[in-house]
């Protein structure tokens, strides 16, 4: 097994640090170098049609196939988070929760095959360790985002789909003093709920000095519209078995704050600095929920529910009211600095990051009351059900028992990374090349609990009939069982007074205790030719972990060699063709790879997490034609291919007993939890189109543009009993287009997304619950006044889902929906200052 000391790594990082302060004060002369420098693009560009340019500049000087975003463009779109710009990108589609966009799936893939960094430092999911989140990064912080989808050896092993670089802002970037602020107000359709908006962000530099702080808040109030249901189809009919009828108040918000110092002696010591990001996402819920089940109550009558979407019958009601919350935050702090020696430049870098994942749901159920009840589900968008009484009473609020249901979750991880990059430019046969060179020692340690409940049926007193409000659901579906609020905080309240602090009994089934140590080493060669580039090179990514179980201790290590390849070849002037060979892998996540587990020894079954899965491996490779046509203006058509062993999925197979009894080492137990499965890919063609009619058409034109891209995928894995399915986020088509019109005061845009059907990526058995297609037709509008004493005031509005979509998931096929959401328009309006 190759592995390298950490001690040694640490202490070359150390130098480095060294080296800097020894240097800092020193007037030292600027070493020269035969080769030609490498031109750094600045996305920094305003109005659009210069970003926009800037842009695509950076793209066409890559070494790769990369597509970047400018922080200027995502300023003029009317995007909530950075979910809702990276989805934008070709190949790239958004997993909205209650409507707001939160995951990206990379090239159809489940989330955890997209790597995310930040200035560089990859950093851990919030979610498993490995699931990134893109609701709570701010924009205010955003230089540019580069989207990578064919992977260098300097990017990490885990970018099976893609790596996202989040490029910060630098003080430098900006002489002197600016502040930039942006304050918006306003409203969720559907609900009526407030929306806020708050950033500012300042920064001051000299030629030496510089420095930067933000911070931004932003809070939204809804209403989410919710219809669940248990449907299944008999000889071409539907067989409604359940109706879940719920309405939830939301409140969302997120916060960050952080900043960045920078010290530019000059001559060896090009720079020293230190950055720090703390970003936090709070999801405050209240449920209000009824649950109508037709097949038990008409099993309590003596029959079944005679199949139609018309029909009536017995019902036993639960109901469900909480007052829960879901948070996690990123907290992650890199001091580095760069060196130039005689004929190399070094990196280096120490991080410390942590992340924290939590859920915490007080359920107050209540069971077995009892209503007659007629449903209509002809319209499935907007199901009906009306009740009629049982021996004269009809209260969908009587209930023979209430409990409480503590329910949560919880995760912690603690990353550090020490991390050096050298370059140096060499002659290889008289044609100029970079060789770049790197190593990094990233030590991790996760603990938590991947889901706990425990159930407690006194109440202490407390009556949840006491809560019920004369306040009526809003909402646009029909109200046809007159359901109304209830005061969940108060009742929480109530029960936090009568019972102490409510809290999860976690049990040890669930517990997550890992540590993972992975040493990196990379090579790579850059050679230039006349009519291009070849980029070729190795990473080596060596892994050590233990899993810790409440019976024992599970640990292995593994090296994986990852070479690449890149072609880039000039065509012409304007056109540039690609193609690339790339591998990478998927490590299980924390909850997948944990020892803990339920474990029966008189029936021989374990069900949990499984220590013993392998990494995904992967490889495949990438092509593009990429036309320049105009400064601001691209046509561009690409394909990829990515072949992935050892599938994780969740099913029933066999493990070695001994992963979790020492004793039973060597007996193959059934286990019901995380496995790898068999071969799989996933593969794709993306066309790409941003153009400005006054480049393509007439200068008469100037200022009106159009973007579209348009991607076609397709993914298959094998289970391991034989079945195959789409690899969980695989739509087979993504669209997206903009036409807009901007000149130097005004910015006009209106936005479409679309994607088709695709596979849930929330793990399940059954493998059978899809999303339905989804779109969006988003509004923005900015104005800009003149500029006075460099100081830039701008207005703008923004308008989200004008079309007020609804989202719909589905288990086998579309006649059989089992969640229907509503969540309605959203509107905004605001200034920004830049100075």
């Amino acid at each position: 097994m190759l592995t390298f000391s950490k001690t040694k790594l640490a202490s070359l990082v150390a130098l480095s640090f060294t080296a800097s302060l020894a240097y800092a004060q020193e007037t030292t002369q600027a070493q020269q170098t035969d080769a030609e420098p490498m031109e750094e693009v600045v996305v920094m560009a305003s109005p659009i049609r210069d970003s926009q340019k800037a842009a695509i500049m950076a793209k066409q000087s890559a070494d790769n196939f990369v597509d970047v975003v400018s922080a200027d463009t995502i300023g003029r779109f009317p995007d909530q988070n950075l979910a809702d710009s990276l989805g934008r990108i070709p190949g790239l589609a958004i997993e909205r929760d209650q409507g707001q966009a939160r995951y990206i799936n990379f090239r159809g893939t489940p989330f955890r095959y997209t790597a995310l960094a930040i200035d560089g430092i990859y950093i851990p999911g919030a979610e498993n360790g490995r699931v990134p989140r893109f609701d709570s990064f701010p924009a205010v912080i955003t230089r540019k985002i580069e989207a990578n989808k064919a992977i260098l050896p300097s990017m990490p092993g885990e970018s099976v789909a893609g790596y996202i670089n989040i490029e910060t802002f630098n003080p430098f970037d900006s002489k002197g003093f600016s502040i930039a602020t942006d304050v918006g107000y306003g409203q969720q359709d559907l609900g009526g709920g407030d929306i806020t908006k708050l950033s500012v962000r300042t920064s001051w530099s000299n030629d030496k000095v510089g420095f930067s702080l933000f911070g931004s808040q932003n809070s939204r109030e809804q209403v989410t519209d919710n219809r669940e249901f248990d449907l299944e189809q008999e000889d071409g009919e539907l067989v409604v078995n359940e109706l879940d009828i719920r309405s939830y108040k939301v409140k969302r918000e997120d916060e960050a704050y952080g900043g960045r110092f920078e010290y530019q002696p000059g001559g060896v010591v090009e720079r020293i600095f230190l950055s720090s990001l703390y970003s936090e996402f709070q999801d405050h819920e209240e449920r209000n929920q009824y649950v109508f089940d037709f097949a038990t109550g008409a099993g309590l009558m003596g029959g079944t529910v005679t199949p139609g979407e018309i029909g009536s019958g017995l019902a036993t009601v639960g109901r469900s009211l909480e007052y829960g919350l879901y948070e996690n935050s990123t907290f992650t702090n890199t001091l580095g600095s760069d060196l130039a020696f005689k004929d190399w430049t070094v990196k280096g870098r120490i991080n410390y990051t942590q992340t924290e994942n939590n859920m915490f749901l007080p359920i107050i159920s209540s069971g077995y009351g009892t209503v007659m009840g007629s449903y209509d589900l002809s319209d499935i968008n907007d199901p009906i059900l009306n009740l009629t009484s049982v021996n004269g009473v009809n209260d969908v609020d009587n209930y023979a028992y209430s409990y409480l249901l503590n329910y949560g979750l919880s995760l912690e991880i603690d990353a550090w990374k020490y991390k050096v990059d050298a370059e140096t430019y060499v002659d290889i046969a008289g044609l100029p090349s970079r060789l770049q060179v790197g190593a990094m020692y990233d030590t991790r340690s996760a603990v938590g609990y991947s889901g706990g409940y425990s159930l407690d049926y006194d109440l202490g007193g407390v009556n949840p009939n006491d809560y019920l409000t004369d306040e009526s659901w809003d909402t646009d579906f029909t109200n046809s069982i007159g359901g109304n609020y209830y005061d969940n905080k108060g009742l929480r309240g109530a029960l936090e007074a009568a019972k102490g602090e409510l809290e999860v009994a976690y049990s040890d089934d669930t517990k997550i205790n890992i540590d993972e140590d992975i040493t990196v080493a990379y090579g790579m060669l850059t050679t230039d030719f006349d009519w291009g580039s070849l980029v070729t090179g190795v990473r080596i990514e060596s892994t050590d972990y233990s899993s810790t179980g409440p019976e024992g201790s599970q640990s292995d290590s593994f090296t994986n060699v990852l070479p690449s390849l890149h072609l880039n070849v000039d065509v012409a002037d304007d056109v540039k063709f690609r193609a690339s060979l790339s591998t990478g892998i998927s490590r299980p996540s924390y909850s997948e790879w944990r020892a803990s587990a339920t474990v029966d020894t008189t029936e021989k079954e374990i069900s949990g997490g499984n220590p013993g899965l392998k990494a995904e491996e992967a490889y495949g490779g990438d092509l593009s034609l990429e036309w320049y046509a105009a400064d601001a203006s691209l046509v561009a058509v690409g394909a990829f291919y990515r072949h992935i062993d050892n599938v994780i999925y969740s099913d029933s197979s066999t493990v070695d007993a001994g992963l979790y009894l020492s004793e039973y080492a060597g007996e193959q137990w059934d286990y019901s939890g995380y496995v790898n499965g068999k071969e799989g890919h996933f593969q794709g063609l993306e066309l790409n189109f941003i153009g400005q009619a006054s480049d393509l058409i007439s200068d008469k034109l100037e200022g009106f543009g159009l973007t579209a891209n348009l991607t076609l995928l397709d993914s298959e894995f094998t289970t391991l009993g034989g079945n195959s399915y789409s690899l969980p986020g695989t739509s087979d088509m993504i669209f997206n287009s903009s036409v807009y019109y901007e000149n130097d005061s005004v910015s006009l845009r209106l936005n479409y997304q679309f994607r088709d059907d695709w596979l849930s990526t929330t793990e399940n058995d059954s493998m059978g619950e899809y999303w339905n297609a989804q779109k969006r037709l988003d509004l923005s509008f900015s104005y800009t006044l003149p500029s006075f004493n460099d100081v830039d005031i701008s207005f703008y509005a923004n308008a989200n889902n004008l079309t007020d979509e609804i989202d719909i998931r589905y288990v086998g096929t579309e006649a059989t929906p089992n969640q229907i959401e509503r969540y309605g328009r959203r509107y905004m309006a605001g200034i920004r200052v830049n100075y």
